[in-house]
């Protein structure tokens, strides 16, 4: 894989994004990756993705269209839409290794898509954690069986908040090497 080569990791907006989860994602990701951090150019919604009888976008088709920017380097894009892929209700985000990009969705991230009370703080820790985790697929890192450990898989919340936004001792070998 041409991760190692890399220099750069893009942060791809779609969408209006506060400028908090840009800041943290940009903090967090250079500590973890040590690579140079920048945030590209915001994208439009993509209509193109969107499913209107389930109300998602399909994050594979979002993945297929980020290729075609370009980028000199590892690509997170992030979006406040709800994302799905077939045979799943919904994801958190998606990765594409062979062409070193992938998206996290923050729009189950909220503690009011649950209709309950907001917390940003845990908001912002969720979405360091999903970031985390998909560019570590794209490392080439497969789904831990470490419950705290970024890479393992989250198929709820509460698999999100129990992890930790770090590897184990295990998965950061791979991320290192």
């Amino acid at each position: 894989m041409w991760y190692a080569e890399a220099k750069k990791i893009y942060i791809l907006p779609f969408g209006k994004l506060p400028g908090a989860v840009i800041e943290r994602l940009t903090d967090t990701l250079t500590e973890t990756f040590k690579k140079e951090i920048l945030t590209a150019d915001e994208q439009p919604l993509p209509v193109y993705a969107y499913d209107r009888y389930r109300q998602q976008c399909y994050s594979t088709e979002i993945l297929k269209r980020i290729n075609d920017l370009n980028l000199d380097g590892i690509v997170l894009a992030v979006i406040d839409a709800d994302l799905y892929v077939p045979g799943l209700n919904f994801v958190f985000g998606e990765a594409d290794p062979e062409n070193g990009v992938c998206i996290i969705s923050i729009t189950r991230l909220r503690q009011e898509f649950y209709r309950e009370t907001p917390e940003y703080e845990l908001f912002l820790q969720r979405t360091v954690k999903e970031a985390v985790h998909e560019i570590g697929h794209l490392y080439g890192l497969f789904h831990c069986p470490d419950p705290e450990c970024v890479m393992h898989f989250s198929n709820t919340l509460a698999d999100t908040d129990r992890k930790t936004e770090r590897f184990c001792k295990i998965c950061i070998k791979g991320v290192t090497a």
